[in-house]
This record gives C-alpha cells, structure tokens and sequence, in this order.
C-alpha cells in the first residue's frame, strides 16, 4: 500500500464565531482497483470511530457533503469524531480524464476499495455516511466487512494499538502473512469460533479449576492483558506462575523469544525438570526477580525473592507451591 500523495488544504469557508479553519489532508493510496483518494479532516480520538463518507454520482465529496458538514449544529459533532472524506475514482478535483478504454470499478469492487483506505490510515471501525451510490457502497462494505478487513481484525487481536501504531517490521511481516493468506476464508472460520468461545468459569477454591501446574504469560502492552490477570485471579495460587513480560505486546513469543524461554525453563525446573540448566540470559538482566504474588482470599503468599549471581550463571528452582509473577 503505497502513499502517492499527502497535501495540507486549508478548507475555505465562513467560519462561526470563535471557530478556527480546518486543515484538511489530502492522500491517494493504490488499491486493487486503481488510485483512490481521500481528505482526512481532524485528528483520531481514543477509543472513537472515523466518520466515512462516500457521494452520490455526479457529486465529488464537497458538492455533496460540505453544506452538511459546515452547518452549524454539525460543528459539536464534527468536534468529536476524525472525518474521512472518499471521492471516488476520478472524481476528486483535479482529476484527468480516464484513457478510452478504461473499465471503471463496479460499485462492489469500489466497496472492496475501502478496507485498503482503512488499513493506511489504521483504523479499525467508521461511521458510514453515504448518498446513493456512495450509500450502496458502504453498504455493501457492511456485508462484506468482515470477509474484506479480516486481517484488520485478527491483527488488533494479536498485538496492541501501540503496536499497531509503530507498523514495525514485524507488525508488516504478520500483516502480509495475514492479509495475503491463500486460506483467509478459513482463517474466518477459525476466528468465527474463537468469537463464539464458551467462558471457562474458572473458580478459584472452586470445582472448575486447573489441578495442574500453570504458566500463564503476558506482554506488558499486550490487548488482552487484563483478561489474563483476571484469569490469574481465578486459578489454584499453589499451582500457577504468571509472567508479565517487560517490553513485550501481544505476542512475546515473537518479541521475547529469549526471555520467554529463560522462564518456560524456570518453570519446567519447578516440576522437577533440568534442573541443572543454565539461566544465562535472566542472569544477567538486572530486572530478574521471582516474586511471590497475594491470594485472592487476602491470605498472602509466603513472600520470597530469588535472586541470582551473574557470574555463576544459574537460577535454583524453588517449589511450585506459590502464584509468582515474574518481572523480567
């Protein structure tokens, strides 16, 4: 997906008492249909959708929506919400006239055009404003939302906005991986069920309980760190480690690969396993510590700290019989 251009317009209008221009950003991203281009007004607000619009046939975004959009009741709306403005291929001002021969996008394909607009801006949901064809369009996206920004999803699942945000290399590698997945349609099942999933009804001192030894892992930015820690709360203290892992998102896995595997064999030593394995890369980081976590019932846990020497290299496993969390 590639930027073909980016310029600031000051929106010229009559402004209200008090009221500042607007500055509008222009941009065109390719998509498998052509050149679509775009005007992004105002900056994204937490935890808020776009405003997207789409006109009718005949009309570019202007003509069709900046007397609605410069009323003055609109102004507290407009306040609130980042607003994407879509023209439609060869509709913008500006644009040259299509070479003779020229298949213009179906109105389905130029629904389909719409999750690459998304994806280049980052944004994961919008509300749809549309006038004829621009509401048939966004209409069709609806029904077909989740097939066409899947991948959007299962990403914001993977890792977190922060993340999301920093599109790092590897947030573009699993991106591609995703989005270009010959077997997207049964990737959609499989997140179908996941959407579908049962609680487990985890009850700590309960009937429905792990009886095993647990190691539960999270990133510190990870987007589901909350429900691990409830997860945590709710299993045998005497049984489970948690790890929250510095550093890391939604996947330490991928981005903690050493330090993940340092702790996996803390925890294999705690079951009685390699015992006599090296912790070299715990043993030299400076925020290694073993702490004893609180029970949910207030009872607290016999406080312990573990430390070990940098030189000898080594980590002794103590007993599994204490909820630990582990900073590192």
């Amino acid at each position: 997906m590639a930027e073909l251009q980016e310029v600031q317009i000051t929106e010229e209008k009559p402004l209200l008492p008090g009221q500042t221009p607007e500055v509008a950003k222009t941009h065109s991203v390719e998509t498998p249909y052509g050149s679509v281009t775009f005007t992004v007004y105002g900056t994204p607000k937490p935890k808020r959708p776009a405003i997207l619009t789409y006109h009718d046939v005949g009309l570019n975004y202007k003509t069709c929506f900046q007397p609605l959009f410069q009323f003055g009741d609109m102004q507290e709306i407009i306040q609130n919400f980042v607003r994407v403005h879509v023209d439609a291929p060869g509709m913008e001002e500006g644009a040259p006239v299509f070479p003779v021969g020229y298949q213009y996008p179906s109105l389905d394909q130029l629904a389909d055009t719409i999750p690459c607009i998304l994806q280049y801006l980052n944004f994961s949901t919008i509300i749809g404003v549309g006038v004829g064809a621009g509401a048939y369009i966004l209409s069709r996206y609806a029904l077909t939302g989740l097939t066409s920004s899947i991948a959007e999803m299962i990403l914001g699942h993977l890792f977190s906005q922060e993340e999301l945000s920093g599109n790092s290399e590897l947030i573009q590698k699993y991106r591609n991986i995703i989005t270009h997945a010959p077997n997207l349609e049964n990737i959609e099942l499989y997140w179908n069920s996941y959407n579908n999933r049962r609680d487990l009804n985890f009850e700590r001192g309960g009937d429905i309980t792990l009886k095993c030894p647990v190691m539960l892992v999270v990133g510190d930015q990870a987007p589901h760190e909350d429900a691990v820690v409830e997860c945590n709360s709710k299993l045998d203290p005497t049984q489970t480690s948690f790890l929250k892992m510095a550093d890391s998102g939604g996947q330490p896995q991928l981005t903690q690969p050493g330090k993940l595997t340092e702790a996996f064999k803390y925890f294999l030593q705690g079951m009685g396993y390699m015992a006599s394995s090296c912790m070299t890369r715990l043993s030299r980081s400076r925020t290694a510590s073993l702490t004893s976590a609180a029970s949910i019932d207030g009872n607290r846990s016999r406080s312990r700290t573990l430390s070990q020497s940098s030189e000898s290299g080594t980590l002794s496993s103590g007993p599994p019989g204490h909820t630990m969390e582990v900073s590192c």
